[in-house]
C-alpha cells in the first residue's frame, strides 16, 4: 500500500464547537483524537459536514467515562456521544467517537471477522474505503493527515480506493455501490482500476442485504444527478444486483414519440424529476413508470409500430415486487405503485372527460392528483420533447381542480335524508328530496345556517307545506345551486384560461 511521504498538511477547516469540545475533552486527558471521514472531505470541498467521526487513541470504557450521554451497543468499538441540547436534526446532536482499529479477515464480504484496537492513526486509515475518505483533521494543530492523496483526487474529481481495489471490496461489498454513489453525489468519476475492479467483484453485491441496497440507491436516485449515477451502475455491471427488473429495459425500443429505448426513457425521467426537486416516491415512480413495457412489448403489422397494451397494469405487479424486496416502508411503495399504475390517466384533452378526470381521483385518492400530474411531466420531458404545451397543461390542470372542487350539492348538508325521516316520520319518497334541495337554498348564500340544528327546525317547517309550495322551493334550490356551480366552474376556467 503506498503512502506518500509527506503526508501532514496545515490547513484552516471550520470545524462546530460541539466537535471542538470531544475533541479537547478528548485531549485533555493525553489521548489523541481527530475528525475524519466524509466530513473531512466535505470541508475541503466547501459542503457542508452532514455527519460527523472522530477517531481517537482512546478505547470504548474511556470514551464513555467522559461523556455524560453515550451509547454503545456494536462489537466494532464505535461509541455514539448524544448531545440532547442539539436540535434533533443537528449533524453534532450524535457524533462517532470510534478508537484507531486494526480489522482482520472479512469473511462475509460485509464486516471484519475481528476488531483489534490500534495505537496509531496510521493503521485506522489504512483500513478506510477510498482515498478521500481517509483523510484524518486536528481541529487542535490544524494538520491535515493525509496518507494516501485524498485532496490530490478532491482536486482532480477522482473515486479511488486506499490500496488494492479488488481487496478493499473484497473485505466490503457494498462499496461497490457506495464508489458510485460518492461519484454521483460528488461529481468525480471513478480511476481506471476502480472501474475494473468493480466489474470484476460486480457478484460480490449479491452478498449485501436488500435494506444496505436500497439505501445507498436511494442516494443515488436522491442525488443532483440520478441518471449518472444509474448509468454508471449499468455500465460496471452492478445493475442486475440493484435493480435486476430494469435490466429488460435496456436497448427496448419504443419508436413513433419516443427518441429513447425504454431503459432510457426512464433515465430521463428521473432526471427530470430530480431537476425538479421532487420527493422520493415520485422520483422512484418516473424510474418505473414504464417499467412494464418490456413485457408488454407488441408488433402491430398493420400500423408497423411497437404497442405496449397494458404495460401500467403489468409495470404496477412488478413494482409492488420490487418496492416489498428491497422493504420500503408500506406508505411509499402504495403511492409508488398506484402512480405507475395510472400514470397513462392522461391523454388528449379533447379525449378526457371531466368525469373520467373524477373516478381517476377517487382512485388515486385527492392527495395524490398532482403527484400524477408531476409524473406526467416526467414522462413527456423524458421522451425527449420541449416541455409541455402551454394549453393543454392549462387544461389538465383546470379539469383537476374542477374534479376536487366540493360538490355543491345536498350532500353538503349537515342532514340527511335518514336523519329527516327518523325526526319528522316520514316514508321514503320524493318529498324527502324537496326538502333537502329547499334546505340547500337556504344554505347556499349564507353558509353558516347549515348546522344539524337549524336544517332540523327548518325542514319540520318545510314539511308543513303543500306539496306544490315545497316543490317550488326545492326548484328553486337547485336552480341556485346550478348558479353556483356554474359561477365556480367559470373562475376555475378563468384563472387557466381555458375554454
Amino acid at each position: 500500500m503506498s503512502v506518500r511521504k509527506n503526508y501532514i498538511m496545515k490547513i484552516e477547516l471550520t470545524i462546530p464547537i460541539e466537535i471542538m469540545v470531544i475533541v479537547s475533552a478528548l485531549e485533555n486527558k493525553g489521548f489523541s483524537a481527530y475528525v475524519v471521514g466524509g466530513s473531512v472531505r466535505d470541508l475541503i470541498m466547501n459542503r457542508g459536514a452532514k455527519d460527523w467521526d472522530i477517531t481517537t487513541s482512546a478505547k470504548p470504557e474511556a470514551i464513555q467515562a467522559l461523556f455524560p450521554k453515550t451509547v454503545y451497543e456494536n462489537r466494532f468499538g464505535t461509541v455514539m456521544v448524544v448531545d440532547e441540547t442539539a436540535e434533533p436534526d443537528s449533524p453534532t446532536r450524535s457524533v462517532e467517537v470510534t478508537p484507531y482499529r486494526l480489522e482482520s479477515d472479512y469473511s462475509d464480504n460485509r464486516h471484519p471477522d475481528e476488531i483489534k484496537f490500534a495505537n496509531r492513526l496510521e493503521d485506522d486509515l489504512a483500513r478506510r474505503d477510498f482515498t478521500i475518505n481517509a483523510l484524518a483533521y486536528s481541529p487542535t494543530t490544524g494538520e491535515l493527515v493525509d496518507l494516501y492523496g485524498g485532496v490530490g483526487d478532491i482536486k482532480d474529481k477522482i473515486i479511488r480506493t486506499v490500496g488494492e481495489p479488488d481487496q478493499r471490496f473484497a473485505e466490503d461489498a457494498l462499496r461497490l455501490l457506495r464508489a458510485i454513489r460518492l461519484a454521483t453525489e460528488l461529481g468525480f468519476t471513478c480511476n481506471e482500476d476502480t472501474v475494473a475492479s468493480i466489474k470484476k467483484n460486480s457478484s460480490l453485491l449479491g452478498h449485501i442485504s436488500k435494506e444496505r441496497i436500497r439505501e445507498e440507491s436511494n442516494k443515488i436516485i436522491m442525488s443532483a444527478n440520478p441518471l449518472v449515477g444509474l448509468e454508471m451502475a449499468k455500465n460496471m455491471d452492478l445493475l442486475p444486483y440493484i435493480l435486476p427488473e430494469l435490466m429488460p429495459a435496456i436497448g427496448t425500443e419504443q419508436g413513433r414519440s419516443h427518441i429513447y429505448d425504454v431503459w432510457e426513457h426512464l433515465l430521463h425521467a428521473l432526471q427530470h424529476a430530480a431537476d425538479k426537486g421532487y420527493p422520493l416516491h415520485l422520483r422512484l415512480a418516473a424510474l418505473f413508470h414504464d417499467i412494464g413495457k418490456p413485457a408488454t412489448r407488441r408488433w402491430d403489422n398493420e400500423a408497423k409500430i411497437w404497442t405496449f397494451y397494458g404495460h401500467e397494469v403489468v409495470g404496477a405487479r412488478i413494482v409492488k415486487k420490487i418496492m416489498a424486496d428491497l422493504k420500503y416502508p408500506k406508505k411509499l411503495a402504495e403511492d409508488v405503485e398506484r402512480l405507475v399504475r395510472y400514470h397513462m390517466f392522461f391523454m388528449d384533452t379533447e379525449q378526457l372527460t371531466l368525469s373520467a378526470v373524477r373516478r381517476v381521483v377517487m382512485k388515486v385518492g385527492p392527495e395524490n392528483i398532482w403527484d400524477l400530474m408531476k409524473l406526467r411531466m416526467s414522462d413527456r420531458i423524458g421522451m425527449g420533447r420541449p416541455k409541455e404545451d402551454p394549453y393543454r397543461l392549462r387544461k389538465y390542470e383546470s379539469m383537476i381542480e374542477e374534479a376536487l372542487r366540493s360538490p355543491t350539492s345536498v350532500t353538503m348538508l349537515k342532514i340527511n335524508g335518514t336523519d329527516l325521516m327518523a325526526k319528522l316520520k316520514l316514508t321514503p319518497g320524493p318529498k324527502i328530496g324537496y326538502i333537502l334541495h329547499a334546505l340547500l337554498e337556504e344554505t347556499l348564500d349564507e353558509p353558516e345556517k347549515n348546522t344539524k340544528k337549524y336544517l332540523m327546525e327548518k325542514a319540520l317547517e318545510f314539511s308543513r307545506l303543500d306539496e306544490k309550495s315545497l316543490i317550488l322551493l326545492a326548484e328553486k334550490g337547485k336552480k341556485k345551486k346550478e348558479e353556483v356551480e356554474e359561477a365556480e366552474l367559470d373562475e376555475i376556467r378563468k384563472k387557466h384560461k381555458v375554454r
